[in-house]
């Protein structure tokens, strides 16, 4: 019989809609060799009879620990569909509990994938379990190949049509390497629960890179213009998994297309008019990034119980007693802007105290002039950023 590891009393494994006859025989072992298996109910209907099982609690998060303590010192199995580091169990558990082993099967994206044959490579799988489904909005491009976990594909075709790919196939696989399986047209087939959407897409979308037209977001006016977001996120430098605060974040542009570069990037947009806030809620969902966090009310104050970031853009507030020294505090990468006499001085003294980078930004576009064409400047910008 396959060794089970000793050192190993949580073991994780993987299980598909096949059941108990697809699993290998090293995670059958797991199973058969646990005190106790956990897992969701239709996964336990799964198993042979016998074998001690625990349902999962829900809600999951709240309910976990009390569930472990109760079997602590066994050794315990945890059942998860497919593979478990796939937006399953597997992920939550291991950051939980040190010498977690995971045995994983083919996952559902493995599966459509080579339904489709669609290469990993040319695939962007987004997951709305527990998530909004605007989180699509962020990669729907024109050629892309994209897989929906967790969405209903009526839910997945209106999103597609109000963004202007309502001409994308659609394709919705269900039960997927289980005895049920079907693939069918999405747009107008209905499925159950455990079913993977597929699209390839065709429509007008945007892209990721830094500068994404000022039309794009919603705004009264109060917004980082085009070409200085684009500069200012240059010397943001956002990394995978950072986090961003956007102060005085007015349409929350900033903010917004800091976390568009990379999935895993965080972002609080700090903004004291609630109207602004609410339109900051709207522009994030519209542009694929519904997780941003909006925090209503004036900085400083507003700034005291957040997490410690790893940037900080300032476009409001600059001359605010007490803004400037609490960013400089956090000690990270920093980038304000500056559009008045007073927040320009507050500049030059902080570049004079903490170096860094002071630049002066003039922007003219083509407009008509009468009957010819002449420059229409936009206001001219300061901006200074320092590397802390």
């Amino acid at each position: 019989m396959p060794r089970v590891r000793e050192k190993s009393p949580l073991t994780v494994v993987g299980i598909g809609a096949d059941g108990w006859s697809g699993l290998s025989e090293t995670a059958r072992a797991a199973v058969t060799s646990a005190d106790v298996v956990i897992g969701a109910t239709r996964h336990l209907a799964y198993l042979p009879g016998g074998i001690e099982t625990v349902p999962l609690p829900s809600p999951l998060l709240p309910g976990l620990d009390a569930l472990f303590a109760a079997h602590a010192g066994r050794r315990v199995c945890v059942l998860a569909s497919g593979d478990p580091l796939l937006s399953g169990i597997g992920t939550t558990l291991a950051s939980r509990f040190e010498n977690v082993e995971i045995l994983p099967t083919l996952s559902s994206v493995t599966l459509a994938r080579a339904r489709l044959r669609w290469s990993a490579e040319a695939t962007e799988v987004v997951t709305v379990v527990g998530r909004s489904l605007h989180r699509l909005n962020r990669v729907l491009a024109p050629g892309r190949k994209v897989l929906v976990l967790g969405a209903d594909p009526t839910d997945v075709g209106e999103l597609l049509r109000a963004r202007g790919f309502g001409d994308s196939d659609l394709i919705a696989l269900e039960e997927l390497g289980g005895p049920d399986e079907r693939i069918v047209d999405g747009w107008t087939e209905r499925t159950g629960p455990l079913t993977v959407v597929a699209i390839d897409c065709r429509g007008s979308g945007l892209s990721l890179v830094g500068g994404l037209p000022d039309e794009a977001f919603e705004h009264d006016g109060q917004l980082t213009k085009r070409d200085l977001r684009a500069g200012a996120l240059a010397r943001l430098a956002p990394v995978p998994g950072e986090l961003l605060w956007d102060i005085g974040a007015g349409a929350g542009s900033v903010a917004i297309e800091w976390s568009r570069t990379h999935p895993l990037n965080r972002a609080i947009a700090v903004e004291r008019d609630q109207e602004r806030a609410e339109r900051i809620g709207r522009n994030s969902a519209t542009l694929g990034v519904p997780e941003l966090q909006v925090v209503v009310g004036p900085a400083p104050e507003a700034l005291r119980d957040l997490p410690k970031p790893d940037a900080i853009f300032i476009g409001g507030g600059l001359t605010v007693p007490g803004v400037l020294d609490a960013c400089l505090a956090q000690e990270c990468r920093l980038v304000a802007h500056g559009v008045t006499l007073e927040s320009e001085q507050a500049l030059a003294k902080a570049y004079q105290d903490h170096g860094g980078e002071l630049v002066r930004i003039a922007v003219e576009q083509a407009a008509p002039l009468g009957g010819f064409t002449g420059w229409s400047p936009s206001r001219t910008v300061t901006q200074w950023s320092v590397n802390r």
